[in-house]
This record gives structure tokens, sequence and C-alpha cells, in this order.
């Protein structure tokens, strides 16, 4: 079996949508939990360590773009890609300025949905390296300062 490639949430209220999208990113090697609604999906962030938030705009109850905030809030390092039926680009751009790393349209093709998901896990990879980098500088700018 091939090593796994990072831990993706799939939030969707439907359910045939989750599965698809789980079936897709477990072929390739994603760990993949799954999320019906909002409040589900910021219990499942609080409890495991998640890379990639595969997230519905049109949601019963708490809509996606509420979550995104939440998300963006709470969760600083995580990347979020938009999942919509709706061809809107006034809402892929409202969600980008919230802090959503991208956005793709249902229905969804299976290459670009991998695709997406590896350059979301690659860039937070690079922003975790850069931000233990900018910590480690500091540091070492602070030592190098009382030693004078």
């Amino acid at each position: 079996m091939a090593e796994e490639r990072g831990r993706v949430l799939v939030v969707d209220d439907e359910e045939s949508v989750r599965d698809l999208l789980q079936r897709i990113l477990e072929g390739a090697a994603y760990n993949v939990v799954t999320a019906a609604d909002g409040q589900e999906t910021l219990d499942k962030m609080s409890e495991l360590d998640i890379e990639v938030v595969l997230l519905d705009i049109k949601m019963p109850g708490m809509s996606g773009i509420e979550v995104l905030q939440q998300l963006t809030a709470y969760y600083p390092d995580i990347c979020v890609i938009m999942v919509t039926a709706i061809d809107d680009a006034q809402t892929a751009v409202e969600t980008m300025k919230l802090g959503a790393y991208d956005y793709i349209i249902k229905p969804l093709n299976p290459a670009e949905t991998v695709l997406t998901v590896q350059r979301a896990i690659e860039k937070r990879d690079l922003w975790l390296e850069n931000k233990r980098h900018r910590v480690n500088l500091e540091k070492r700018i602070s030592e190098q300062a009382k030693q004078l």
C-alpha cells in the first residue's frame, strides 16, 4: 500500500458527494475524514490534525462561508478548498478573500480534485517550513543580540 499523503476533511451535506470525494482521495492515498455540516466540521477540526478541508459552500444551518471564516480564524495554517455546484465568479472571489486556498466546481473532475489537494498540501507544507525558519531566525537574532 502507498504511503498516506495527508489528512483531508471532506465537508458536504450530500452523502453521495462525501462518498465520491472520499473514494477519489483515498484512491490517491490520502487519509480522508468526512463531515456532514458545519458543527461536525468544527468538532473534527478540534480533535484531528487536518491539513486540507474540502468545504461545500451551500449547506443547511451554518453555510460553507461561515465555516470558512471560523476555520481561517482558528486554524490559520489550514488550506480550505471550496466546493460548489454554482459556477459563480463573485462567490469564488469572495471565498478567496476570506482565506480559501482554491475553489472547485461540481461535477468534480477526479484528476483536478487530486491535483488541487496535492497543491494545497504542498503550499501548507511550504508555509509551515517558512514559519519554522522565521522562528529559528528570530531566535538566533535574539541570542546574538544578547551577546552584544
